[in-house]
């Protein structure tokens, strides 16, 4: 398996994929009026897809996962640059990460982290912190299901790809226990490798404090889980092998 998506609830898909494009400098895949996919490069052969996807009404649900952009000894002039591209200020109590937090267009938070010393290998995302109940059991969770490595140099509870290219992903200690009857507004999702058994490793994320869900969205091609902190995420099919 590998880790291959965000997907976001999205008002209005091709207006706020426009805007994260533009913010991250990604390629579009799919542009349809219900989806926009973009592409960010990790390091030529290893990638991370943003899959904006139409919802019918804003989902309220509290923000468990939120994106950090690279700002460094540059963050006044990444912040403006992004005002500029339609970001507002937002103030918000947004835990105990560091940085600049500002609101998308459809008014998510996400932040611009600061320092002199960013690490330029992570480009213009830097990271992605997800909230957990147990950081380090859901670094371990992780690690299993993406394939990316623990990085226990860049800070607790941390992964990123084995190519060390690319954001991290951090998992952060929660604000609030995870609300059951509420959907992640930004979720990660996962692709099988040929060769890989759906059903065993919808056993094996049970096993590890997952579960899987059974939401009534009709038929779908891939399967719905949660990790052991009640976090989305979808494991896809894995790709058709030529003939």
């Amino acid at each position: 398996m590998f880790l291959e998506n965000l997907g976001v609830d999205a008002l209005d898909p091709l207006r706020l994929g426009r805007f994260w494009e533009a913010a991250l400098g990604t390629s579009s895949l799919t542009v349809e009026p219900d989806l926009l996919e973009t592409r960010l490069d990790l390091d030529g052969t290893a990638y991370l897809d943003l899959c904006f996807v139409q919802v019918p009404a804003p989902n309220q649900a509290p923000l468990r996962l939120q994106l950090a952009l690279r700002g460094g000894a540059q963050q006044a002039d990444v912040v403006e640059r992004l005002r500029g591209l339609g970001a507002s200020d937002l103030d918000s109590d947004q835990g105990e990460q560091s940085g600049i937090v500002l609101a998308d267009i459809e008014g998510r938070a996400f932040r611009v982290s600061g320092g002199h010393e960013a690490d330029s290998s992570t480009g213009p995302l830097a990271a992605v912190l997800l909230e957990s109940a147990d950081p380090e059991r859901d670094a371990e969770f992780w690690a299993w299901l993406s394939g990316w490595a623990l990085a226990p140099d860049r800070g607790a509870h941390t992964l990123r790809h084995p190519s060390l290219h690319g954001p991290l992903l951090e998992l952060v200690p929660e604000r609030a226990p995870k609300r059951p009857d509420a959907k992640n507004p930004i979720h990660l999702d996962v692709r099988l490798e040929p060769g890989e058994d759906p059903e065993e490793i919808a056993a094996e994320i049970e096993r590890r404090g997952g579960r899987e869900m059974h939401p009534d969205w009709g038929e779908l091609p891939w399967r719905v889980h949660q990790d052991p902190s009640g976090n989305e995420f979808c494991v896809l099919p894995a790709p058709a092998v030529a003939p």
